[in-house]
């Protein structure tokens, strides 16, 4: 019997204990605070795409992935033979316009006015001919001699003669007072025509020496040297460093203190500084990004809005690049 009442009050004295380290640990539990939510983003800044605009193969490459790059630093260099050929195409029309409208501007040569003068007094020698010939035919038509289809055909060939004296004639004044304005305000318009023709192709040959439009960080290249590249097919893409921003995706609890236009600070680990920031935006990045409530817990879903805020200050960030951490200071 006491065997039995030992056993049970040994059984009692470790339930106890049990029941005593569970308590202390629940109260430790609760006193020890929760630890403070750390609202971490990252730094963005804005790109631009170095592109070709006409089919060509890739020369050379002047850079490469994570180089600084300055505004008009030489980026890459291409090779498209094609433009070259259309460029001494257009030339070559342009060359040829050019010399019709000089053509049009001088007039007919001394050498072409001599010879419509010639053509016109031999028109006016046959058609004074064709006229005597005509009235020959004529008397001999009124005495009974001659038969009048001869007339008839004499006075043709005189109607002919007449019209072609009267044509030589207008080829010789035309030579004489030179070009229509007309025909000269054609040839100026192909010249015009030319010259804009060859202006396109040089400036496309002028773009197969791309340059940096910003300065900034090389982030990607794409091709090789040696490998052809369409038209607008990116090249490389650079990120511009004297436009950053930062990026946060706060819970909406989160949110009190945080609306647009109010400062706040940014921790940079890389930098390990502080930097002062102004918040621009406040936006729902959507339900696939919201936090389920756990159902046991008594609690309620809450959504994620993406939190962007641009620095105060417009200088010392040398260095920084995109997708560094961010740390927003609460």
């Amino acid at each position: 019997m006491k065997k039995k009442s030992k056993n049970i009050n040994v059984i009692i004295v470790c339930t106890a204990i049990i029941v005593a380290v569970i308590a202390t640990v629940i109260i430790i539990g609760l006193s020890i605070p929760e630890p403070e939510e750390i609202i971490q983003g990252e730094a963005e800044t804005s790109d631009y795409r170095v592109s070709s605009k006409v089919p060509a193969r890739i020369l050379e490459i002047k850079v490469e992935e994570g180089d600084m790059v300055s505004k008009g630093d030489t980026l890459v260099v291409l090779e498209a033979p094609d433009m070259n050929a259309r460029l001494a195409q257009a030339e070559a029309a342009r060359n040829a316009a050019r010399a019709l409208e000089q053509k049009a501007v001088a007039g007919a040569r001394s050498e072409q006015i001599q010879s419509a003068y010639e053509v016109w007094q031999k028109a006016v020698a046959g058609r004074e001919v064709a006229e005597k010939t005509y009235n020959r035919v004529e008397r001999l038509c009124k005495q009974g001699v001659m038969a009048e289809q001869k007339r008839d055909e004499a006075f043709a060939n005189y109607k002919a003669m007449v019209a072609s004296e009267n044509a030589a004639k207008s080829q010789y004044e035309m030579a004489v007072n030179g070009t229509r304005q007309e025909d000269l305000s054609a040839a100026r318009a192909q010249v015009s025509r030319a010259e804009s023709a060859v202006s396109e192709v040089s400036s496309y040959i002028d773009e197969t020496v791309l340059l940096a439009s910003a300065d900034g960080v090389v982030t990607e290249i794409f091709p090789e040297p040696g490998e052809l590249v369409g038209s607008g097919a990116p090249i490389m893409n650079v990120s511009k460093t004297g436009e950053i921003w930062f990026t946060f995706n706060v819970r909406e609890d989160f949110l009190p203190g945080l609306t647009v236009g109010t400062e706040a600070e940014v921790y940079l680990p890389a930098f390990d500084r502080n930097v002062k920031v102004k918040i621009s935006r406040i936006k729902d990045v959507g339900s696939f990004a919201t936090w389920k409530a756990t159902k046991a817990l008594d609690k309620f879903d809450l959504k994620t809005f993406e939190v962007k805020a641009y620095p105060m200050e417009s200088s010392g960030f040398d260095g920084i690049r995109s997708g560094m951490s961010a740390i927003l200071v609460r």
